[in-house]
């Protein structure tokens, strides 16, 4: 296994840019998730470190190497794609075991290897059946030990799960998060998707127009995200904000606004409040509530509470953070963190 150092990255196509001077460092081992709006460049990303995508400047070495002129089959990566690309005229041992076969891999190492990943994944009942004879997520399991058959030094996923109803979702990424930790192999996997990047990752890098904004762990996204894009992208529903104008009880100049999570507000009176809101709808979602509400300067926002508030449609409600530790503070401008 190794770990991938990037340096001053970039792609341009033609006079435009696209990704500006990425440096990562991403440990031997890590669960690394690249997250990110659409167009913001965690593909592109990806595929420059599996050499699918040209360098137009920087680095990017596996272990110890530096790979930019290295063939995408000699660097030691596996990728799993969107879609499955599974050959539909062989069965699940012949799709497995085609890599192998063009690498001329002996027989005996080949049958080894992917019967090893079948049990792995646990599709070892499904070898001789065609890919058309099985599920979106058996489908997805397959394309996956196509990867572990190559014995990589790094998994690539190029958003794998998009593909796939809601529960299989969830119960495919359960299984990657148990292969991770299962092969303790080095991971990198591209999502847009913020659930799957806290539930799956060691370190989530968030991008935007092809920079990067804040590496660190989930909870430390979540919890001190460095801008205001960050704060909004990591956590659902996303971060509240509020100007001087809609604070109340506490000194916010021009210069600032105050984020809050939905989930860290709590009904309050007027004297200790720092935001209020008129009722304009209520989620009732069983476990919890959204309660959707608009500021007196027609800032629309959402708290999220175990009950229903018991008042009618158009009342004002008065809202305090759950402790102070959960306020935020960014510059107006920048958009950094201040607080």
């Amino acid at each position: 296994m190794a770990g991938v150092t990037i340096r001053d990255l970039r792609k341009a196509y033609g006079a435009t840019e696209v990704m500006h001077g990425v440096d990562l460092d991403i440990k031997d081992g890590e669960f690394v998730v690249f997250v990110g709006p659409s167009g913001c460049g965690k593909s592109t990303l990806l595929r420059m470190i599996a050499g699918l995508e040209d360098i137009t400047s920087g680095t990017v070495s596996i272990g110890d190497d530096v790979v930019n002129e290295v063939a995408p089959s000699k660097r030691g990566v596996a990728m799993v794609f969107q879609t499955y690309a599974l050959y539909p005229h062989m069965t699940v041992f012949q799709n497995l075991a085609f890599g192998l076969k063009q690498a001329k891999t002996p027989q005996d190492e080949i049958n080894r290897r992917v019967n090893a990943a079948a049990d792995v994944l646990q599709i070892t009942d499904y070898l001789e059946r065609s890919p058309r004879n099985l599920s979106g997520g058996q489908r997805q399991r397959v394309a996956i030990g196509r990867a572990i058959v190559r014995d990589p030094e790094v998994f690539l996923f190029d958003e794998p799960l998009s593909n796939l109803d809601a529960a299989l979702r969830v119960q495919t990424r359960l299984e990657i998060a148990r292969l991770h930790e299962r092969l303790q192999s080095t991971m990198i996997y591209v999502t847009h998707d913020q659930v799957e990047a806290m539930t799956l990752a060691d370190k989530i890098v968030v991008l935007r127009a092809g920079k990067v904004e804040q590496v660190g762990s989930p909870i430390e996204l979540y919890e001190r995200p460095a801008n205001s894009f960050v704060a909004q992208f990591i956590g659902s529903p996303k971060m509240n904000f509020f100007d001087g104008n809609d604070v109340i009880n506490r000194t916010v100049d021009d210069a600032q606004f105050v984020g809050l999570r939905p989930e860290h507000m709590v009904v309050s009176d007027a004297a200790n409040a720092i935001v209020s809101g008129k009722l304009e709808l209520v989620e009732n979602l069983g476990e919890y509530v959204l309660v959707h509400l608009v500021s007196p300067h027609g800032v629309e926002f959402i708290v999220k509470l175990e009950t229903a508030p018991a008042v009618p449609k158009g009342e004002m409600i008065y809202f305090a953070p759950e402790k102070v530790e959960r306020l935020h503070m960014f510059d107006r401008v920048s958009g950094l963190r201040l607080v």
